[in-house]
């Protein structure tokens, strides 16, 4: 009997039985961090279920790059959605990052 490690759940990618997004886990695989190494960053999730999510990605690797793309483009108009409803929250924001980036 074949154990299921990612499952689909509200739109989206998730480790079996776990909060965890897909997403984080192909990302980091895609950074070349170990299994071990995702693993210890998700104490919620099981080697095994990196894995299974890793050998997931690989079996289905087209669509769940067109996934992560979708998923990019989304982020990105929210983003954009975001600064342009609120512009001098965004313009004191971006200051205040400059003002901490300067050299002492």
């Amino acid at each position: 009997m074949a154990k299921e490690y990612v499952e689909v759940r509200d739109g989206g990618y998730r480790l079996a039985g776990s909060r965890v997004s897909l997403d984080s886990i192909v990302y980091g695989y895609l950074r070349g961090e170990s299994a071990e190494s995702i693993a210890e960053s998700f104490p919620a999730v099981t080697l095994e279920l990196v894995y299974g999510a890793i050998a997931y990605y690989l079996a289905n690797r087209a669509e769940i790059d067109e996934y992560l793309r979708a998923q990019s483009e989304e982020y990105e108009r929210l983003r954009k959605e975001a600064r342009a409803a609120r512009p001098a929250f965004y313009a004191k924001l971006e200051a205040a990052r400059r003002s901490s980036q300067r050299p002492a």
